[in-house]
């Protein structure tokens, strides 16, 4: 089953169980989820999987920001109630890679590309992406391949 098929299971599932805050986001995930497909490929597009994850992790990045922004500005129930909507959103992520797979993943793609200096980061990143299959965060990925391209 796709992500996007998943999410309007669990859409119905959240009516009908009368989840209003699920309710809520999967909404909010499934309008985004709709308007990268249409990006993509028009009216009829349909997103892969991957593509379906990088949508979810700009959801939670977002909701991270957010965050951020209401502990500044002293407005604790709001930021909770973004952190609540960031487990909702985070069940749809495949598990996360260790830090041991990470450096493992990366070893590999600096191997593959041939790798010897950053100057090469961005065809080991392509390789490391590719590979981790929406596992781990970019950010994170890249922090490692320079780490080791250092």
């Amino acid at each position: 089953m796709t992500t996007q098929a998943q999410v309007d299971e669990d859409l119905k599932a959240a009516m009908r169980a009368k989840d209003a805050r699920r309710l809520a986001v999967l909404r909010m995930l499934k309008a985004a989820l709709k308007n990268a497909a249409i990006e993509k490929g028009g009216a009829g597009g349909v997103l892969e999987d991957a593509e379906s994850l990088a949508v979810i992790r700009r959801q939670i990045k977002q909701r991270q920001d957010s965050v951020e922004g209401f502990e500044k500005g002293g407005r604790p129930e709001l930021a909770e109630a973004e952190r609540a909507e960031m487990v909702i959103l985070e069940s749809y992520l495949p598990v996360g890679l260790t830090a041991a797979e990470l450096e493992k993943l990366v070893a590999q793609a600096i191997s593959e590309a041939g790798a010897t200096s950053r100057k090469q980061m961005g065809a080991v990143m392509k390789l490391a992406n590719a590979a981790a299959a929406g596992r781990v965060d970019g950010k994170a990925l890249s922090q490692e391949v320079q780490r080791q391209l250092a």
